[in-house]
């Protein structure tokens, strides 16, 4: 039995859930999600006892993983119509800066021009300060996938440690070039 794919999902009060046509649907203070699981798998929510269990029909190699993988993303998505998931970047370098205008991210981060980014419908974008993104959603996959767009237009690069990285991500630095002496 898989070790991640048995442990039955807890429901906590102000979760609910269902099943219906190979279609996983939950809703809670955050929002709501809904996830298509593969044809394979049996999810079962189980009422009476508050909580959500995946099964699997055999134990074939491809089933394992699937078991798994199912399990992990209903559960992600349980607690994050919960309490949202979030993620923040920071962004290090002179004049580099973030703007929101609109359904748009603008980040100013040395190019000639301003690179404009669409903010997905189901990820909230705040700037606390001007070098600073907070980005949360129920949606986990949607909210990494977002930072790692915004992360991928300027990367940190090792020698002065400038571009966008996630908060306390640390950043290898390297030496300069350093002069021969003379001979």
């Amino acid at each position: 039995m898989s070790r991640i794919g048995k442990k039955p999902i807890p429901l906590t009060a102000g979760v609910t859930a269902r099943v219906n046509d190979g279609v996983f649907s939950t809703k809670g203070p955050a929002g709501e999600l809904t996830l298509k699981f593969h044809s394979a798998m049996k999810v079962v929510v189980d009422e009476g006892k508050q909580q959500v269990v995946v099964e699997r029909p055999d134990d074939e190699r491809a089933n394992k993983a699937l078991h798994g993988l199912t399990r992990s993303l209903i559960n992600n998505m349980v607690v994050g119509v919960l309490t949202p998931f979030e993620k923040k970047l920071e962004i290090v370098g002179v004049g580099y800066q973030a703007t929101v205008s609109g359904k748009s991210l603008n980040l100013q981060v040395g190019f000639a021009n301003i690179v404009k980014l669409p903010i997905p419908p189901v990820v909230k974008c705040t700037l606390p300060d001007n070098t600073h993104i907070t980005l949360q959603s129920a949606d986990k996959q949607a909210v990494g996938q977002f930072a790692a767009v915004i992360r991928k237009v300027r990367p940190p690069e090792p020698y002065k440690g400038k571009g966008i990285r996630y908060e306390g991500e640390k950043v290898r630095r390297k030496a300069g070039k350093a002069f021969a002496s003379g001979g």
